[in-house]
């Protein structure tokens, strides 16, 4: 997958007639999965792995241990339910959309027709006619793959019948190498391929083993032939991988027509918002492949400071309109304000910056609707103590923390709770009415807690910052 980048900047404001402040984005710019249409496996390589799939199926029949053939069970195809998730920990309301659906247009090149008759593929002039489903990561894209924010899982239940690790997964461009992926069987013989993991993180099962739906099978990379991190999913209705499989159901499915393998399947245009941050300086989006970016992502500022408020959407569509609002804690708007997206894109970037404009300290609100939904990121202006914190006698310290928080003066507490900042509960301890306590916060994320400690006729909520 090949990466275009389009930048627009602008450094002004205007006010319409009726007073609303309407703000042209300091930024702005979309990404185009593939641009060179590169195809994800080579003629030669794709037989490859049919024979091997063949070969490990044969020697699972020939130790009776080929669950599709054991149990009797063909009939009914299977309902995917989509095979990329968010890893617990992460906080993005999305992180991926969809650069490419499988072509049903047998011409080429440039002759294309997806599902939907449109034309989100590609075809080759080599005569290569995209055969699967490329999910890619966004925004951020090498950040999620190292950190293995968007993980790989079994759209449905079956068996391993191959799987391959150890390659190279920084790719950036067509190049003959083999990918990292896993291979699944299931119960009516149709087989799914799931390619471009992240290097060592292919499940450790083996081949013959069973997996659940939705089990974790690895992370989404950029092995093989790849220019980005993104998922390629590719089906077949047997091990004779005569039949491609289209999972989506469309007047211009060639291949299985109006018949959805999909449990609930996705809108062809998916819009959506997949993730508002705030900055302390302009996210770095696109630096050269295979570069990890540097997204400058901060949820903590002081009233003088500039702020960089980004929302990352996906599958925009030109002329449909999307309200942003930069909300006080007082639940009054700083700005509110409406634009009109300008093109149509599967993924798409805004981004603004405002100083000197911050009246009020505490939790503040960065909000965007589009798509039929809307997405909040809370974020602090004002004095949060890096120091110990000291609340009507209860000390914690340090703060920031970064493993673990120590309590003191904690022995009339019986209870302390932590809570994020959308008010979900993260872990609760009870407390040994000793003067300290040590809470081990390893397992949580970066972020703004609210820790509320509770004793008889007591109660205080203390905000701290895991960093």
């Amino acid at each position: 997958m090949k990466l275009k980048i389009t930048f627009i900047f602008f450094t002004f404001l205007c006010l319409d007639l009726l007073g609303q402040t309407h703000f042209i984005p300091k930024g702005e710019g979309s990404s185009l999965f593939n641009e060179s249409q590169f195809p994800c496996l080579t003629h030669l390589e794709r037989n490859t792995i049919k024979t091997l799939l063949n070969e490990n199926i044969e020697l699972l029949k020939s130790q009776n241990n080929l669950f599709s053939n054991n149990n009797q069970n063909r009939g009914n195809h299977p309902l995917f339910i989509w095979p990329v998730q968010q890893a617990t920990g992460f906080s993005y309301n999305n992180t991926w959309a969809v650069s490419g659906y499988v072509d049903h247009n047998t011409g080429y090149p440039n002759q294309l027709t997806d599902y939907n008759c449109g034309n989100r593929s590609y075809d080759t002039s080599a005569g290569y006619n995209h055969q699967g489903l490329d999910i890619y990561l966004w925004p951020f894209s090498w950040k999620q793959m190292d950190d293995g924010q968007t993980e790989i899982i079994a759209a449905a239940p079956g068996q391993i019948i191959a799987k391959g690790d150890g390659q190279y997964d920084r790719s950036c461009s067509f190049n003959n190498n083999p990918w990292n992926a896993v291979y699944i069987q299931h119960s009516d013989g149709s087989i799914a391929w799931y390619g471009h993991m992240k290097n060592g993180s292919v499940t450790t099962k083996n081949v013959g083993e069973m997996v659940a739906l939705g089990e974790v099978l690895g992370v989404v990379g950029s092995s093989g032939n790849s220019t980005g991190p993104h998922l390629h999913f590719e089906v077949y209705t047997d091990d004779s991988f005569a039949q491609l499989i289209d999972p989506f159901a469309g007047s211009c499915n060639s291949l299985n027509g109006n018949d959805t393998w999909w449990e609930t399947q996705n809108p062809y245009n998916n819009s959506g918002i997949n993730a508002m941050l705030t900055h302390n300086a302009a996210p770095d989006i696109f630096p050269p492949c295979p570069t990890t970016e540097t997204p400058n992502i901060s949820n903590n500022f002081e009233t003088d400071d500039t702020i960089y408020f980004a929302a990352y959407f996906r599958d925009q569509v030109a002329g449909e309109t999307i309200n942003f609002k930069v909300i006080k804690p007082d639940n009054s708007f700083l700005y509110n304000w409406d634009i009109n997206a300008s093109e149509t894109s599967s993924s798409w970037y805004y981004y603004w910056y405002f100083t000197g404009v911050y009246d009020q300290e505490g939790e503040w609100k960065w909000q965007a609707t589009y798509g039929g939904e809307t997405v909040t990121h809370t974020f602090n202006i004002g004095t949060l103590s890096v120091e110990e914190h000291v609340n009507a006698g209860v000390m914690i310290y340090p703060n920031p923390v970064q493993n673990e928080l120590t309590l003191k003066n904690v022995e009339n507490i019986q209870t302390a709770t932590i809570h994020d900042i959308t008010g979900k509960q993260i872990n609760s301890w009870l407390l040994t009415g000793n003067d300290q306590h040590a809470i081990d916060l390893s397992g949580i994320s970066k972020g703004l807690y609210f820790l509320s400690l509770e004793g008889k006729n007591k109660k205080e909520v203390i905000k701290f910052i895991k960093k």
